[in-house]
């Protein structure tokens, strides 16, 4: 009997691979900064945070596109009026959990414990599943009437099966369905419930922390100080989990507020070591040792407003050459709390639903649809760049969405019957329903909507971005976490309202949206990388900085000889911390709140 997630599934084996790369620590001299106002704001650490989907390599993707693991789900199965097999008793049954990876191929994954004479089973034995928001978890679960001690499937009475995908079972929290036989009929009046809970630990440590007196490690002006928190690994090694902000010449700094989580500050373990470095920020690279201390999170919650807690810092060399040294300073955490904050999983659980809204380039740029070398021409076997960018993202999301009816926009074409320019047109042509019945009805309102349109321009993304904020404002109107909007553009070329563009993101980042951004053709997408404030923040044309990243850009090139599931894992791998990110900071909890069970 197999257990765990891992085992004989070359998907996942593959996946399990990319992360463990894209985790790696940077050595100090990996820093690099940019100065403002007196502080360098350094990098987050990688990691803490997702890989960026950059590069390819002879069609596979580096592992910078690994898929990241949101969390663990451990699913709770049980069944009723399962169909009766026995002959003097009743069935035996257990469930097998399968996995597709590609195409029909299902792996068995794990099975529960057998229940003897028992058609309306409860299963003890759950199963744990690593869960990736941005990718599509096809789950079959089988249910077998076990007359035997083998652990071949095949000599054992089926009682039914029910496919789904992971994002459907968390996204109801508890799903019941009936069984099907393998031909596709009833198996009686047998259904099966799954349950999800997360597995978490989802306590984050706030921190407020300033230090007096730190040696001087410069020669004109002094130090440049930061601090470094380091977790100590099961083979001995530091780990490094978190580094503050530098604050330039100054020996008795105070660092903004930061939070770190208490998993990766300490693996949830209050005695455990953590080690925290002192360094002078030096812009070649070379910072230099201020010093250090050692401590546990016992010991650091002890501090408070009123009673901070200190440490010296110490310089081991300094120490050893010098028999009159006593410190290189003192560290005071003036604050130390932890607390509890809502997760993806605890949203998604809870009710918060994720409003998918997609935006056509329309412009003339694209080329004529009636040639094949068009953009927007659709092939004989039915595709081109952006039906592939609609399905690809479309078919991770829609689970995510209740009723499943997305609105879908054109911008840069001339509509009938005025024909004039229009940048937020319905698709379907009706504007007090733009809303399209799943990734199908938007894929046939893209078919549809191709003749009756004319190609023109220019490239205006603002509209369609202020469109959407302007349902997500309505949505800030509610006291919960109850939706968040997600708007895909597919474009071909260089946009033309940059100005309105930035504007309108920065807007948009005070709101419960990200944009998600797929270039199509060889055009120059210089621009559209500098709207993803990957670089650092994204700044309106009047100065004012977007207080989120929510633009995530990738050019579809790069994916054109990779997994069909690349794309969308690459542009939906930043959407769960977004979400996390908004809501945890305005302190909005999820409709049903899954903590208060």
């Amino acid at each position: 009997m197999m257990s765990g997630f891992v085992p004989l599934v070359p998907g996942f084996q593959l996946i399990s691979k990319w992360r463990s790369k894209a985790f790696s620590t940077p050595s100090s001299q990996d820093i690099t900064s940019s100065s403002r106002a007196g502080v360098t704001v350094l990098p987050p650490e990688p990691v803490l945070l997702p890989s960026t989907c950059t590069a390819l390599i002879d069609g596979w993707l580096t592992q910078e596109m690994a898929a990241q693991c949101v969390t663990k789900v451990e699913l709770n199965i049980s069944c009723d009026n399962l169909l009766d097999m026995d002959v003097g008793s009743k069935s035996d049954p257990l469930c097998v959990l399968f996995l597709n990876t590609s195409g029909q191929q299902w792996y068995e994954v794990d099975r529960t414990e057998r229940i003897k004479n028992c058609l309306n089973p409860t299963f003890s034995k759950t199963f744990i599943i690593d869960y990736y928001f941005e990718v599509v978890q096809k789950l079959k679960f089988g249910i077998y009437d076990i007359d035997n001690k083998t652990v071949v499937l095949s000599d054992d009475d089926f009682l039914g099966e029910f496919e789904c995908t992971l994002g459907q079972i968390v996204s109801s929290k508890k799903l019941t369905r009936p069984l099907v036989l393998k031909n596709g009929k009833p198996a009686g009046k047998g259904s099966i419930t799954i349950s999800a809970e997360e597995i978490k630990d989802n306590r984050v440590v706030l921190f407020e922390m300033e230090a007096r007196k730190l040696d001087n490690k410069d020669l004109f002006g002094k130090s440049d100080p930061y601090l470094e928190f380091h977790k100590q690994t099961s083979d001995g090694n530091w780990l490094m989990v978190h580094r503050t902000e530098v604050i330039k010449n100054n020996l008795n700094p105070v660092w903004k507020p930061f939070k770190i989580s208490l998993n990766s500050l300490c693996y949830g373990d209050m005695d455990k070591t953590i080690k925290v470095e002192c360094y002078d920020y030096d812009n070649d690279g070379s910072h230099d040792l201020i010093g250090t201390f050692q401590t546990t999170m016992t010991k650091l919650k002890e501090a408070s407003r009123h009673t901070p807690v200190e440490f010296e810092c110490i310089n081991e060399k300094k120490r050893q050459k010098k028999k009159s040294y006593k410190n290189s300073g003192v560290i005071s955490v003036k604050h130390c709390e932890i607390t509890v904050e809502c997760t993806f999983l605890d949203y998604i659980m809870g009710g918060c639903q994720l409003n998918f809204t997609v935006g056509v380039d329309f412009t003339g740029s694209n080329g004529d649809p009636r040639s094949p070398d068009s953009l927007h021409y659709i092939s004989p076997n039915g595709v081109n760049e952006y039906l592939t960018a609609i399905w690809s993202v479309g078919l991770v999301i829609q689970d995510y969405d209740a009723d499943k009816m997305f609105p879908a926009f054109g911008f840069g074409a001339q509509i009938p019957p005025q024909w004039q320019v229009s940048h937020e047109f319905p698709m379907n042509f009706n504007a007090s329903n733009p809303y399209c019945n799943g990734i199908q009805g938007i894929v046939e309102a893209y078919r549809a909507c191709l003749p009756q349109i004319k190609l023109y321009g220019p490239t205006n993304f603002s509209p369609i971005i202020n469109h959407v904020a302007r349902f997500a404002a309505a949505a800030t109107q509610q006291q919960t976490a109850s939706q968040y909007f997600v708007l895909l553009i597919i474009t071909d070329g260089v946009i033309t309202d940059l100005d309105e563009t930035r504007q309108a993101i920065v807007n948009a980042a005070k709101l419960p949206m990200s944009i998600i951004i797929v270039g199509v053709g060889g055009a120059d997408f210089s621009a559209m990388e500098f709207l993803d404030g990957d670089g650092g923040s994204l700044r309106s044309p009047t100065g004012e900085v977007a207080i989120r990243d929510i633009v995530q850009f990738v050019p579809f090139r790069q994916f054109q000889n990779a997994p069909k599931e690349a794309l969308a894992q690459c542009v939906l791998a930043e959407i769960p911390q977004q979400v996390v990110g908004y809501f945890n900071t305005y302190k909005l909890l999820p409709p049903k709140n899954p903590a208060k069970k």
